[in-house]
């Protein structure tokens, strides 16, 4: 929902300048509640005609950090401002209350007015306007929507995708310089998500406000994110470009949170570490060193080697068709005579028959080398005997 309706706005959406202010800036935010700590030293900007995905599990801090910048939960330490403007520097400065912060704000819930039209629940926030140009105005984002059919039906009569869809319009409609998003897709079926998704996608970037949306979906981030944020126990892990985290990665968790991994371990020796599924480079960490090497499933490459036969090399356990790519159980065998299970995801059909020998070939690309860390044993098992 909108929470300003003090101003309409200056200008046409996607027609005024570009602010020199980020959009959101948020400078060395500390939250609690009681001995539990949310959120914990994290920095965060999002620039005019950007969107930034806060992503993580659940507990991770990402809602307490989007309802502090909306003004929703006090500030106890750190600074929030909106497009240059300071909302409030600490606990004990007057904070700007929600209403006030001109940012457009949406939930999972649409929360919709259900005595007002469609047309009646975008144009709510605009009293500023005539008449005549607050209906303009809310065709214009309903049009943008593709639900302008629906401008004088009530929402009982929409569907939830179409409930999502007024719920955007009515957020975008003041024309805010920072919108605010909290899991708006949740409740929706996967078909019906992935085309608001979209739309939204296009709504956000043709009028040009900055956008922070969370999300635990790691799909949905790299989808609608311009920069993805990850969070876990209060801290941004790493911030970047959708690419720069799933194929930069700087720290395991964040290569466990965008898929299944096979976990695999080793000693660094002449640069490279020796695993069951071939030797991976480490050119970073010194001889010696302990390592967990994470290989993800769409790097293996499986090769067969003619018929189905005894088992003294790597070999099919079973294999399973999941659409778009198929998903092979291997028993990979080590020179040494080790056997290791492992998951290979192949494009397309590929489906070879149980027990059929194969050749296992890596993309390094998709394989990341660690220091073997205190709490790796601790972590969740990945598919391993």
């Amino acid at each position: 929902m909108a929470i300003s309706r003090l101003h309409a706005p200056r200008h046409e959406a996607g027609n005024s300048a570009p602010a020199a202010a980020p959009a959101l800036q948020m400078e060395a935010i500390h939250h609690a509640y009681g001995e539990l700590v949310a959120v914990n030293g994290v920095d965060l900007e999002v620039h005019p005609g950007e969107v930034v995905c806060l992503l993580g599990p659940s507990g991770c801090g990402k809602t307490t950090l989007l309802r502090l910048a909306a003004g929703l939960e006090p500030l106890q330490a750190g600074r929030v401002s909106v497009a240059g403007r300071a909302m409030n520097t600490g606990a004990f400065d007057r904070a700007v209350p929600p209403e006030q912060r001109n940012v457009g704000l949406m939930f999972q819930d649409s929360a919709l007015f259900p005595h007002l039209t469609v047309l009646e629940n975008v144009v709510f926030g605009l009293d500023g306007l005539r008449a005549r140009e607050r209906e303009r105005r809310g065709l214009e984002l309903l049009r943008r929507l593709r639900i302008e059919g629906f401008a004088h039906s009530y929402p009982h009569m929409l569907s939830g995708g179409q409930q999502q869809r007024v719920a955007l319009a009515r957020a975008l409609a003041p024309g805010p310089p920072l919108m605010l998003l909290d899991e708006p897709f949740t409740s929706l079926d996967a078909r019906l998500r992935d085309q608001i998704r979209d739309d939204t996608l296009h709504a956000l970037k043709d009028v040009g406000a900055g956008t922070l949306l969370v999300t635990h979906d790691p799909e949905e981030a790299m989808f609608m994110a311009d920069r993805i944020a990850l969070m876990r126990d209060g801290r941004i892990l790493q911030v970047g470009r959708p690419i720069d985290l799933y194929c930069h990665p700087v720290d395991p968790f964040v290569v466990t949170f965008f898929g299944d991994v096979n976990r695999l371990e080793g000693v660094v020796e002449g640069g490279q570490v020796s695993t069951i599924a071939g030797p991976v480079e480490a050119p970073d960490l010194a001889d010696g060193t302990e390592a967990e090497v994470l290989v993800r499933p769409e790097a293996i490459h499986l090769v067969p080697l003619g018929p189905p036969g005894e088992h003294n090399c790597s070999h099919v356990m079973v294999s399973r068709l999941l659409g778009r790519t198929s998903l092979i159980h291997v028993c990979a065998h080590g020179a040494d005579g080790s056997e290791r299970h492992l998951h290979s995801r192949m494009p397309g059909v590929f489906l070879p028959d149980p027990d059929q020998p194969v050749v296992l070939q890596l993309d390094r690309s998709q394989v990341f080398v660690f220091p073997r860390s205190q709490d790796a044993d601790r972590r969740e098992a990945g598919p391993e005997a």
